[in-house]
């Protein structure tokens, strides 16, 4: 079977599946003196994530860590799909397809870690941020030109919003 380009699959995408910390994050963990783990999110990331939603693509986070404060900021940019403390990843992957009737050849997965290893291999287009961990980038058909954090989901999903040319019809000027 001939092995297709990432380009090639991006017309076919309909769900965007995430890790957090390295993905959406860059991975850098600020400990304040009480205890409270605080992460930083790119807005950039976030409005295409909201355009994303607005335009009827699943978005799906599937990750170990259990921030609240990052699961708040999820479902306020329309996130509804959000597994936190997730031990296995596969597992989940599993269950959430099976629930919503998604074909896995449809999904990109973006992770950028060893917890990210198997579930990646299991979807249409495993990708990663530029700065994930040579396991993970051996195993991608994409790999963001964007580290974590700073911009590699809005390179994902734009370029599949553009494929499927839906990117620069839907605008929306209300977003955090």
């Amino acid at each position: 079977m001939e092995s297709k380009s990432y380009k090639q699959l991006l017309s076919t995408i309909t769900t965007f599946i995430l890790d957090i910390d390295g993905v959406l994050t860059d991975g850098t963990v600020h400990v304040t003196s009480s205890g409270e783990l605080l992460r930083t999110m790119n807005v950039k990331d976030g409005y295409a994530l909201k355009t994303a939603i607005k335009l009827g693509y699943h978005i799906c986070i599937i990750s170990g860590g259990k921030n609240e404060g990052v699961k708040i900021r999820l479902q306020g940019l329309g996130i509804q799909h959000i597994y936190l403390g997730v031990r296995d990843k596969v597992k989940c992957l599993e269950t959430f397809t099976n629930a919503h009737a998604i074909a896995t050849k449809n999904i990109v997965y973006m992770g950028d870690d060893i917890p990210d290893l198997q579930v990646i291999q299991k979807v249409g287009l495993p990708c990663c941020p530029q700065d994930a961990i040579p396991e993970i980038k051996a195993v991608c058909n994409y790999i963001s030109h964007k580290n974590g954090g700073q911009g590699a989901v809005r390179d994902i999903l734009e370029q599949v919003m553009k494929v499927q040319g839906k990117w620069a019809k839907n605008f929306d000027a209300n977003y955090d």
